[in-house]
């Protein structure tokens, strides 16, 4: 078989035909399911060249009729390969009427249609509806639908699709139909359907302007207790966009459904949002804080969608962040609106520091617009996304909210119904603003996270302060040189003496004692005058670029700054440079033999911590948690698993044992009786209380141990029970873990949701047994690998979260992977390409490891693979 092929940015042309209306009829089957189609053609006017063939894409379809303006086509008038289906010699506009069979319960993969659990179920972004049908599946193909769904009475009570009902009724032999118009143009990609014994929860909302729709949240009957957060988080989203981006819905129906077997959190199909049920279920006894966070975040975002995404889409998949990067910044936004800001951008961005930092710096490294892949479902990624986010956020910050406001609203009325490209976003910003934003795309282009080197140094004799900044971003795959970008520092001057922020002026301007700065060049020096006493600098503020930033603070640079530096991101981030620095001690004291001591000064500052009365106790808690083991290792020229475990675990501890009484006395203070509520006052008291309980566990401290006891014991809430579930079973007493492990399993065994977390918790736990557990466990009735959850919670929390054991040194847990891998290759290709990138990043770590990673990325390379995996292993083996 030879190998896939690139597809090129460049070589992008318009659709030889479009199609104007689709009109689809589903005759639902579990292995025969029949799909009629009849497509509205007419040729587009951008290609008016020549006598062009109609190509449409179609994958695992039985063709069993083709017609042209009812005249059925014969074997000579077309070709149907795997691929494709092509009719050679077409007119300028035309009906194309085609009826297909697929078998919806074998596909396993869960793109196209698909059978779950007795529920049909689709996915068809990126290329899911070639599996439904003959169709020109691409983004730029924009047509309005009419969907009749036809099914069992008794197995499919409920018949849904895009849009709203406007027909249904009875029909021989116990089935029924209901008929769906969405008026609305979209692409192939945003067509959704669910049938199966479903039941709903039901209210209203009002528009801005006075309309009223219906909102609807589909689930299994057992759910229907788990609605009540996602509801409230869809209503709150929708006020949120009507009051901030002036967006109002545009159907009279929105409709989520649950779904158990879903690759993805969710997708934003228009009218009629399909959800993993991870994603929108949540109950206090079953979910925790995190897990309705999450929830409030994942509806908002898809339901933003509706406008960045559906009312205005991507021209092609290249441009994909032009939907993503922008609507992850609008629910980024509405959960810091709703919630803790400080928290909220700390989470954030110590979770892409972590992982899109590794993925910048890995093989599969690309721009946040790629210029080719192979299969474009692996570029779901974080660079997409979130540095995509970043990338928005910039430029918001350049632009200031209201004229920000402005572009977004002009590219909303201009480009309403279209699908267009980033460059189409960025030209509406420019058009409002006035501002030359042409080294701004490079963010666009070019792949790799930059690094800027700063230094500073006062002039007592002229009260100035001299700053400079060096920018650079590494080589990346195909990418050996870089321009410099246009990156905003936004940054204030910390007095030594008051504490305070110093009011500064930059060539005679002043600019306040928080402003940006902008770096433009490879080095840029900025001389700020009138500064009466010697700063620290306060660099980065708000991580106002998707930077690595150098400077060479002292640890009492960084202490004064954890203590007195006003905004509240740059407060924790101090904390974590002073941690490193510690943490950079130890892993070479390891590495040497040497002695391990703890650095006092990080002892102090967080003594200082838990002592003083700082307001945000959710912010208190992330300054009190130290970096993970993945941060730390991606600030490491050559990844030490052993080293950096033993550091952090021996730092954790030794804050224990000094900061005891200060723990314990956090950890009361912050219990409550209250009822369980998900808001942000109950979540931060419940987040510091269980950090607090997490350090007396480090040590297993007696009174702790009873502490964490009584706390699972109490069942108040699943964050809690989680919380103190966790902290038992990674402890070192099997008579502690054992017992809480089996009364979990015994109260939860139906609920597949909370089955997912006793799966995490156990493959985290870092004892060298983990791995005989993990196998243990994959033979579970609760497991199923054909479940992205569960191999999410089971396998890719072992190979993720638990660095020391699966990356032991007999290569065992890079085996396991592997064989996962290549299994899965045949099941799920899409879950396989995800589950496999912790050992893509051999090439970081020792010469041993990286032998046996390298020797299980051949292993899998020499199978038959799919495009997805092929793609993946192809760019990790590249030299």
């Amino acid at each position: 078989m030879s190998a896939p092929q690139p597809i090129h940015l460049h070589d992008y042309q318009p659709p030889a035909y479009r199609v104007t209306h689709t009109e689809l009829k589903f005759d639902l089957a579990p292995s025969a399911t029949r799909v009629t189609a009849r497509l509205h053609i007419e040729r587009h006017p951008d290609r008016a060249e020549g006598s062009l063939p109609l190509v449409l894409n179609g994958e695992q379809l039985t063709l069993l009729r083709v017609a042209i303006d009812g005249q059925e086509l014969g074997d000579g008038e077309y070709v149907v390969d795997e691929a494709t289906l092509t009719v050679p010699e077409v007119p300028e506009r035309f009906l194309l009427d085609t009826e297909v069979e697929i078998d919806p319960a074998s596909n396993t993969a869960l793109e196209g249609l698909y059978l779950s659990n007795g529920m049909y179920c689709t996915q068809c972004e990126p290329e899911g509806f070639r599996r439904i049908t003959y169709y020109p599946d691409r983004p730029d193909v924009m047509a309005t639908f009419s969907t009749t769904v036809i099914g069992e009475a008794g197995t499919s009570p409920v018949l849904l699709s895009n849009g709203n009902p406007v027909e249904r009724g009875e029909l021989p032999n116990g089935k029924h139909f209901v008929t769906w118009e969405d008026p609305h143009p979209k692409p192939s990609y945003l067509f959704a359907l669910v049938a199966g014994d479903l039941q709903k929860v039901e209210e209203r909302y009002t528009t801005q302007s006075g309309r009223d729709v219906t909102l609807q949240i589909w689930v299994e009957e057992e759910n229907l207790d788990k609605t009540e957060h996602a509801m409230a988080s869809l209503k709150r989203a929708m006020a949120w966009d009507e009051q901030t981006y002036g967006r109002e819905y545009d159907l009279d129906l929105f409709m989520i459904v649950a779904v158990n077997d879903f690759n993805m959190g969710a997708m934003e199909n228009k009218g009629l949002n399909i959800f993993n049920s991870a994603a929108v279920l949540t109950h206090p006894q079953t979910a925790t804080d995190a897990a309705f966070q999450r929830v409030e975040g994942i509806v908002a975002h898809e339901y933003f969608h509706n406008w960045s995404g559906n009312r205005v889409t991507c021209r092609d998949w290249f441009q994909l962040s032009l939907k993503e990067g922008f609507t992850v910044l609008r629910d980024q936004t509405f959960s810091a609106d709703t919630n803790s800001a400080p928290v909220k951008r700390i989470e954030d961005v110590s979770f892409f520091r972590t992982a899109q930092f590794a993925e910048d710096a890995g093989p599969t490294a690309h721009p946040v617009r790629p210029d080719h892949y192979i299969e474009i479902s692996n570029f779901y990624t974080l660079t997409i996304y979130e540095k995509g986010a970043e990338v928005v956020r910039m430029l918001r910050n350049l632009l200031g909210w209201e004229t920000f406001r402005k572009g977004s609203d002009l590219y909303f009325e201009r480009f309403d119904g279209q699908a267009v490209t980033i460059e189409d976003f960025v030209d509406c910003m420019r058009e409002v603003s006035g501002l030359d934003l042409d080294q701004f795309m490079r963010w666009y282009s070019q792949a790799g996270t930059p690094e800027i080197d700063a230094y500073g140094e006062y002039d007592y004799a002229k009260a100035e302060y001299h700053l400079t900044l060096r920018q650079r971003t590494p080589a990346t795959p195909g990418q050996p040189e870089k321009q410099p970008l246009h990156i905003p520092v936004r940054m204030g001057l910390v007095g030594t003496k008051s504490g305070t922020d110093l009011a500064m002026t930059l060539d005679g301007e002043p600019l306040g004692s928080d402003a940006v700065i902008h770096l433009r060049e490879e080095e840029q020096h900025f001389v700020f005058t009138d500064i009466a006493e010697a700063p620290v600098p306060s660099l980065l503020r708000g991580f106002s670029a998707p930077v690595k930033l150098r400077f060479p603070y002292s640890r009492e640079d960084l202490a004064y700054l954890l203590q007195h530096d006003s905004d509240g991101f740059n407060r924790w981030d101090a904390g974590q440079r002073l941690a490193m620095l510690a943490l950079d001690d130890l892993i070479a004291a390891h590495r040497n033999g040497v002695e391990k001591v703890m650095d006092v000064r990080v002892t102090e500052a967080f003594r200082t911590l838990l002592t003083s009365e700082i307001a945000d106790k959710a912010v208190l808690a992330e300054m009190l948690t130290l970096p993970s083991e993945a941060y730390i290792a991606e600030q490491q020229p050559t990844v030490d698993v052993d080293a950096i475990h033993a550091a952090r675990t021996f730092v954790k501890q030794s804050l224990a044992l000094a900061l005891r009484d200060e723990f314990l006395a956090t950890y009361r203070a912050n219990q409550t009786d209250a009822p369980y509520a998900p808001e942000p006052e109950q979540i931060a008291q419940r987040s510091l209380k269980n950090v607090a309980l997490s350090y007396l566990m480090s040590i297993e401290d007696e009174e702790a141990v009873t502490l964490a006891q009584e706390q699972y014991e109490a069942g108040h809430n699943m964050t809690d029970v989680r919380a103190a579930l966790t902290l038992l079973t990674h402890s070192s007493r099997d008579d502690l873990a054992n017992p809480a492990l089996r009364t979990f399993a015994e109260k939860w065994a139906h609920d597949p949701l909370v089955m997912d977390q006793w799966f995490t918790i156990q493959v985290t736990r870092p004892q060298e047994d983990v791995l005989d557990r993990l196998k243990f466990l994959m033979d579970h009735p609760a497991f199923s690998l054909k479940n992205p959850n569960k191999v999410r919670a089971l396998i890719g929390a072992f190979a993720g979260q638990n660095r020391a054991n699966f990356h032991r040194p007999d290569g065992e847990g890079y085996r396991l992977l592997a064989d996962v891998v290549i299994e899965l290759n045949r099941l799920n290709p899409e879950i396989a390409a995800r589950i496999i990138t912790p050992l893509t990043r051999w090439k970081r770590f020792d010469e041993s490891r990286q032998t046996l990673m390298k020797a299980e990325l051949e292993r899998i390379r020499a199978e038959a693979l799919s495009p997805n995996v092929y793609e993946v292993v192809e760019k990790a083996l590249a030299e």
